[in-house]
């Protein structure tokens, strides 16, 4: 797997719809379409999307998020710069958790100033601009990368909730 399955997978089921073509996702995540493709062909053999490649397999996908997403693609915090709020900085989070440390992706758009955690793949900033659904969803997985026990215990109730509507396998 690469870091930017994780989000194909969960722009899949932010769309919340199996009628969709490859190239509206390629385009809507600022990837090529072969990146996409490849992508897909990586999560039916991970078992995380059925063999037609329309509809994710919310409780595989769910368990790798929880129980394996920080040791696969874990997250380095890094330095004090601008960007778009993360993990539990995101405007969603922050009416669970009040904390003074902020979490961004680095982008010269942003607006808060904080440690730095890499995005999954580098147009991301652009991807989550245009869709608030897949930027919360990718926010909760950075909760479960880089969060506390309490923080993380949250992202995985919320996240839960988020992916009940895909059909399960």
């Amino acid at each position: 797997m690469r870091p930017q399955d994780i989000v194909i997978l969960l722009k899949i089921i932010a769309m919340y719809s199996n009628d969709w073509y490859l190239k509206d996702l390629a385009n809507s995540l600022y990837i090529s379409n072969s990146e996409v493709s490849e992508s897909l062909e990586r999560s039916v053999y991970a078992n995380l999307i059925d063999f037609e490649k329309r509809n994710v397999h919310r409780g595989n996908l769910l368990e790798f998020l929880i129980h394996g997403i920080k040791y696969v693609f874990p997250a380095q915090v890094g330095i004090l710069t601008r960007g778009v709020p993360t993990a539990h900085s995101h405007p969603f989070m922050q009416s669970f958790i009040n904390n003074e440390q902020a979490y961004v992706w680095p982008s010269s758009s942003g607006s808060v100033l904080g440690q730095a955690i890499e995005p999954f793949y580098a147009n991301q900033v652009k991807a989550i601009a245009e869709d608030e659904e897949l930027y919360r969803l990718l926010a909760l997985v950075d909760v479960i990368r880089v969060g506390k026990l309490r923080e993380k215990a949250i992202a995985e109730k919320e996240l839960k909730e988020l992916l009940a509507h895909v059909k399960s396998y």
